[in-house]
């Protein structure tokens, strides 16, 4: 790139405090065509854009995920419920995203399952067409709703694993969190209401009545929501379990349909 070398890239973004700052140049470098769209790039960066937004991808569960400006970024941390998961999947399981973003769990169950019949659904609309290309490569298709109201009534008792990547952080905590996500996601994708578990309780309640027998919900959550999430998954009459990982800083819990 004329004018625009690889270290100064690199100079530029650890000055703005870019942990993987090499990691994060080259990939610049390689999705640039031309000195000044590489320039607008780390522009884009350096003021706080997400990576991934200004890449068009994330890389999620070895995946490529196809990700839009303003869609939540698929973090590492959740591959623990994809791992979890597919450990539960059977062939040509039928398998909701709910909440799902950009498809990624969806995607990436369907991916290491074969058969799967998969389904995602989002409030958000620029999510849902992010989704819906990357689900449609898996046969899969992607709806425009809120919770249960996006998916068919034909899946109602069907559905053997529900992965619902439910907005937990509390509100109060937002402005807590790094300005790429507060600022460049939607707030709709992070806000869990006054203790993070406003939406995670509608989830929950109506799960049963879309599980197949002996299907599973799967969603993320905090360490200190586990009680309540916990009580909540019991309360709906179905057996829970927590699955942790304190590595990659996840806590799943799966609530299994008796």
């Amino acid at each position: 790139m004329v004018g625009i070398s690889e270290e100064s890239v690199v100079r530029r973004l650890r000055a703005a405090g870019c942990v993987f700052a090499e990691d994060e140049a080259r990939l610049l470098l390689a999705e640039a065509g031309t000195g000044a769209a590489l320039g607008a790039l780390v522009d884009r960066r350096v003021a706080g854009e997400p990576l991934e937004h200004l890449l068009g991808w994330a890389e999620f569960g070895g995946l490529r995920i196809a990700v839009a400006p303003g869609v939540f970024v698929p973090r590492r941390r959740t591959e623990l419920l994809v791992e979890e998961a597919v450990g539960l999947a059977r062939r040509g399981a039928v398998v909701v995203d709910l909440c799902c973003g950009s498809g990624a769990l969806g995607v990436a169950v369907a991916t290491a399952v074969d058969g799967v019949e998969l389904h995602a659904a989002d409030v958000d609309p620029t999510a849902v067409a992010c989704a819906r290309s990357n689900v449609a490569e898996l046969g899969g298709l992607a709806y425009d709703g809120d919770l249960y109201e996006a998916l068919p009534p034909a899946l109602r008792g069907r559905v053997d694993l529900l992965l619902a990547n439910v907005p937990y952080v509390p509100t109060d905590a937002i402005a807590l969190m790094p300005p790429e996500a507060r600022l460049h996601e939607a707030r709709v994708a992070l806000d869990g209401g006054a203790d993070g578990l406003d939406v995670a309780r509608r989830v929950i309640a109506a799960a049963p009545e879309w599980l197949a027998p002996g299907g599973s919900l799967l969603f993320e959550t905090s360490e200190d929501q586990v009680p309540a999430a916990v009580a909540t998954v019991a309360a709906a009459g179905l057996r829970a379990r927590v699955v942790t990982d304190d590595e990659r800083g996840a806590t799943v819990v799966v609530g299994t349909r008796r």
